[in-house]
C-alpha cells in the first residue's frame, strides 16, 4: 500500500468513526479498541529497535575491551624488544579505546533507562487495553440485545464492513512489522558474521614491526645454529686427516726399513 493510499485510508477511517459515532456505538469501540492496539504495537516496536540498539553497543563495547587488552600486550612485548616508541603508540591506543569504552556505557545506560520507561509504559498500556476490551464487548452485547429486534441486520451488516476495514489495519501493521523485524535480524545478522568488524580492526604498523622484530630474532638464532653446527664439521675433518696421515708415515717407515734388511743380507751373503 502506497503513501497516498494510507494516506487515504486514514482519512476515510476517521470520516467513518466520526459517522459511525452517531450510527453504532459498537463499531465506534471496535476502532478505538484497534487504534489502543495500534499504539501499543508500536511501543513494542520501539522497545524492539531499542534493545538491537543497546546490543550493538554492547558489542562493540566488548569489542572494545578487547583491543584494550591487545594494547597492553603489544606494550609488553615492544618493551621486551626494547622498543619505547612502540609502547608508548600501544599505550596510546588503550587510552583512546578506554575513552570510547566509556561513552558507550553512558549510552548503553541511557537507552537502558529509556527501555525500562517503555516497558513500564507498555505494561500499562497492555493493561489498559485489556480492561476496555472487556467493556468494549459488554457495551456490544448490551447494545446488540436492545437493537435486536428491529435493526439485526442493519447492525451485522455494519460490523461486517468495520471488520473489513480492520482486516486491512491488522495486515498494514503485520506488514510493517514484518519489515522491522526482518531489518533488525538482518542488522543482528550481519554484527554475528563480523561485517562490521573492519571498523574496529586494529592491524596496524605495531603489529607488523613487532612481527618483523620477532622474524628477525628468529633468524639469528637459527645463523647462530648454522654456524656452530659448520665449526664442528671442521673439527672432526681436521682430526680424521690428521690421524689418516700419520698412519701413512708410519706404512713407508716400514718399508724403507724392510729394503734396508734385504741390502743387508745381500752383502753378507757376498762376503761370504
Amino acid at each position: 500500500m502506497g503513501i497516498l493510499s494510507r494516506a487515504s485510508y486514514v482519512v476515510r477511517s476517521k470520516l467513518s468513526a466520526l459517522l459511525n459515532r452517531a450510527e453504532d456505538p459498537t463499531e465506534t469501540l471496535d476502532y478505538s479498541y484497534e487504534r489502543m492496539r495500534d499504539e501499543l504495537q508500536e511501543v513494542k516496536q520501539g522497545i524492539a529497535d531499542l534493545t538491537t540498539q543497546k546490543k550493538r553497543l554492547e558489542i562493540q563495547k566488548r569489542r572494545l575491551e578487547e583491543n584494550v587488552e591487545k594494547h597492553n600486550e603489544q606494550a609488553r612485548e615492544a618493551v621486551q624488544q626494547d622498543r619505547d616508541d612502540l609502547a608508548r603508540r600501544a599505550l596510546e591506543k588503550k587510552k583512546e579505546k578506554m575513552s570510547q569504552i566509556e561513552e558507550l556505557e553512558g549510552q548503553i545506560a541511557d537507552l537502558q533507562s529509556t527501555q525500562d520507561d517503555l516497558v513500564e509504559k507498555k505494561n500499562d498500556l497492555q493493561s489498559r487495553i485489556e480492561e476496555f476490551r472487556t467493556k468494549k464487548e459488554t457495551m456490544k452485547a448490551r447494545y446488540e440485545a436492545a437493537e435486536a429486534s428491529t435493526r439485526v441486520s442493519e447492525a451485522m451488516s455494519g460490523v461486517g464492513d468495520e471488520m473489513s476495514d480492520v482486516g486491512r489495519a491488522l495486515e498494514r501493521a503485520e506488514e510493517r512489522t514484518d519489515d522491522m523485524e526482518a531489518r533488525a535480524s538482518a542488522m543482528d545478522e550481519l554484527q554475528e558474521s563480523g561485517t562490521f568488524d573492519d571498523a574496529l580492526s586494529d592491524e596496524d604498523e605495531i603489529d607488523r614491526q613487532l612481527s618483523a622484530g620477532r622474524t628477525e630474532s628468529e633468524v639469528d638464532a637459527e645463523l647462530e645454529t648454522l654456524k656452530s653446527e659448520l665449526g664442528e664439521s671442521e673439527s672432526a675433518g681436521t682430526s680424521e686427516s690428521a690421524g689418516s696421515t700419520a698412519a701413512d708415515a708410519d706404512v713407508a717407515d716400514e718399508a724403507i726399513e724392510a729394503e734396508l734388511d734385504e741390502l743387508r743380507n745381500d752383502e753378507d751373503e757376498g762376503s761370504a
